[in-house]
């Protein structure tokens, strides 16, 4: 997952992930990496349409999003 994130803040790349919320929905949602750590990142998500920061343990997976042109 690192090397997506990196990727995705050097190349300002939307990608998708899986995101458990708090009320243990799971929701799909496209967002751009601002900045993370071991713990947490800060993403633009285009689901919220606002900057967000989500715990990296509640991400179930991610990857490129596919279909950009």
């Amino acid at each position: 997952m690192k090397g997506l994130f990196d990727r995705s803040i050097k190349n300002n790349e939307t990608i998708v992930i899986f995101y458990m919320g708090q009320d243990n929905k799971v929701t799909q949602r496209y967002v751009r990496v601002l900045k993370y750590n071991n713990d947490y990142a800060l993403v633009y998500c285009y689901y919220r349409k606002k900057v967000r920061t989500l715990k990296l343990d509640n991400i179930l997976s991610a990857g490129p999003r596919k279909g950009i042109a």
